[in-house]
C-alpha cells in the first residue's frame, strides 16, 4: 500500500512537467519558427506478487516524461519585411553564435548589424557564401559569415558597346527633312562620367539605300575641344531593307575617347550594327517605307551609384540595389537538411544544437538535395496549434488532481492503519 505514495508522487512530476511543456508551447504561440513539443510518458518496471508467476502485478508509477519536437511546417506568414526569410519545406538557417558555436534556426527574422553582417533578431549570424575577391559567388567555398556592402559605392562600368534598333525612312526624298534623322546615346567613361553620342543619318542622293552617318560628341567634354574628330560612313541597305553594309563580319564602326576633360582613361567603344547573341547575327538597323524612328537601344556602361538598400530574395539570394537602379546578387543563404531533427537539443533564441544521437547536417543552397525552399519576405510561423494545447492542458490538469487524491486517499489509509494499533 505503501508504494502508492511514491507512484501517486511520480504521476504529480510527471504530470508537471507536461503542463510545464504545454505553457511553454502557449508562451510560444507567436514565436516565428518556433516548433511544438509533446510528451510522451511511460510507466516504470512493475513488482510481481504471489507465486512470481505474473498473475498479480503493480506498477511503481509513471517515469520522467520525455519531451519531443514536432517539426511540422507552420504556415508561411508575408510580413514585407527585405530581410524575412521563411523555409517552405525541410531544412534549417545556419547561424552562429557568440560563442562561435554552429547552430540551427527555422526563425527568418533577419536584419544586418553595423559591420555589414547578416544576422538573427537575437544576434546569432547566419552562414552561407558572400562575393570574394573576385567579384563572384561561389558556392563551392566553405560556408561563412554573410557580409552584405553597407554604405559602399559601387564603382562605375565604362561603356565599351552600344546600339540602336531603329528604322531609317526608305520613302523619304533627299534632301527633305524626312532624309535626315539623329539620335542620342549616354555613355559612360572610367570614372562614370557621362558623354553624350549623338548619330546622325543623311540620306544619299546618289545611291539608292545608302545613308550616311556621322558619329559626334560634345566637344567641351575634352581638354582640347578639337581632339575628338567625328566618325562617319555609311550603311547600305538592299531592296528588302536589310543592312547589307557593312557586313557583321567587318570591323563594327568605333569611336575613340581621348584627352577627356574630367582625367579618365582612352577608351574605345564599338558601334555594334548587329545583334551578336543571334545566329546569323541580325541587323539592328532597317529601311522601310515608315518614318524613321528608334524602336530600342542600349550600352552597357553604369556609373558610380550609391547602395539605397539590401533585400532577400526567393531562394535565399541577398540582392543589393544601388542608385542607379542596378541590383546585384552579393550573397547566398546556406541551408542544412538533417535526417533526425527530433534529436537536436533546443538552446534558446530559436536555435537547436546538434546532439549525440543527431546525424550530420547536410549543407547546401536552398531548394537542392531535399532541401526546402526560401520565401522571402515572409516568416514561418510558430506550430503551435492553441485548441490542442488547451486541450492538453485541462488533461494534464485532471490527471494531476487524481493523483493528488491517491496521495490523500493513502495518507488516509495509513492514519487508520496506525489507530488499529491504538485502539
Amino acid at each position: 500500500m505503501f508504494t502508492s505514495f511514491s507512484t501517486a508522487l511520480s504521476a504529480l512530476s510527471a504530470t508537471s512537467t507536461a503542463i510545464d511543456v504545454v505553457g511553454n508551447n502557449l508562451a510560444n504561440l507567436n514565436t516565428p519558427g518556433f516548433k511544438t513539443s509533446t510528451v510522451s510518458f511511460h510507466d516504470l518496471v512493475t513488482q510481481s506478487l504471489g507465486a512470481g508467476l505474473g498473475e498479480t502485478q503493480v506498477g511503481f508509477g509513471v517515469g520522467p516524461p520525455v519531451t519531443l519536437r514536432q517539426f511540422s511546417q507552420g504556415a508561411i506568414q508575408t510580413t514585407g519585411g527585405p530581410l524575412d526569410a521563411a523555409i517552405q519545406g525541410d531544412g534549417f538557417f545556419i547561424v552562429t553564435a557568440e560563442n562561435g558555436a554552429q547552430e540551427y534556426t527555422r526563425g527568418g527574422n533577419l536584419q544586418v548589424d553595423d559591420a555589414g553582417d547578416l544576422m538573427t533578431s537575437t544576434g546569432e549570424k547566419l552562414q552561407g557564401w558572400t562575393l570574394d575577391s573576385t567579384a563572384k559567388l561561389n558556392l563551392n567555398a566553405p560556408i561563412s559569415n554573410i557580409t552584405v556592402p553597407v554604405g559602399t559605392l559601387n564603382p562605375p562600368q565604362k561603356t565599351q558597346s552600344f546600339s540602336f534598333d531603329l528604322n531609317l525612312d526608305a520613302s523619304a526624298v533627299a534632301g527633305s527633312a524626312a532624309a535626315t534623322f539623329s539620335t542620342s546615346m549616354t555613355v559612360y567613361d572610367t570614372l562614370g562620367t557621362q558623354h553624350v553620342v549623338t548619330a546622325t543619318f543623311t540620306k544619299d542622293p546618289a545611291t539608292t539605300g545608302k545613308w550616311n552617318y556621322s558619329l559626334t560628341m560634345n566637344p567641351g567634354d575634352f581638354k582640347t575641344p578639337t581632339t575628338f574628330k567625328p566618325v562617319t560612313g555609311f550603311v547600305q541597305f538592299d531592296a528588302n531593307g536589310k543592312l547589307t553594309a557593312p557586313l557583321s563580319t567587318a570591323k563594327q564602326p568605333q569611336i575613340t575617347m581621348t584627352g577627356l576633360k574630367d582625367g579618365a582613361a582612352t577608351q574605345t567603344i564599338t558601334w555594334n550594327l548587329y545583334d551578336p547573341k543571334t545566329t546569323p547575327s541580325t541587323p539592328r538597323l532597317t529601311q522601310f517605307a515608315q518614318p524613321s524612328a528608334v524602336a530600342a537601344n542600349a550600352q552597357d556602361g553604369q556609373p558610380a551609384a550609391q547602395l539605397v538598400k539590401v533585400g532577400l530574395s526567393d531562394g535565399g539570394q541577398i540582392l543589393a540595389q544601388y542608385s542607379n537602379g542596378q541590383q546585384l546578387v552579393v550573397g547566398q543563404l546556406a541551408m542544412a537538411t538533417i535526417r533526425n531533427p527530433e534529436s537536436l537539443i533546443a538552446v534558446g533564441n530559436n536555435n537547436y544544437q546538434l546532439s549525440a544521437r543527431t546525424a550530420l547536417p547536410a549543407i547546401g543552397t536552398p531548394g537542392t538535395g531535399g532541401r526546402g525552399t526560401v520565401i522571402g519576405g515572409a516568416v514561418e510561423a510558430s506550430t503551435v496549434d492553441i485548441a490542442q494545447e488547451f486541450t492538453n492542458l485541462i488533461v494534464c490538469q485532471r490527471g494531476y488532481e487524481a493523483n493528488a487524491k491517491v496521495v490523500t486517499t493513502v495518507d488516509q489509509l495509513s492514519q487508520d492503519t496506525i489507530n488499529l494499533k491504538q485502539s
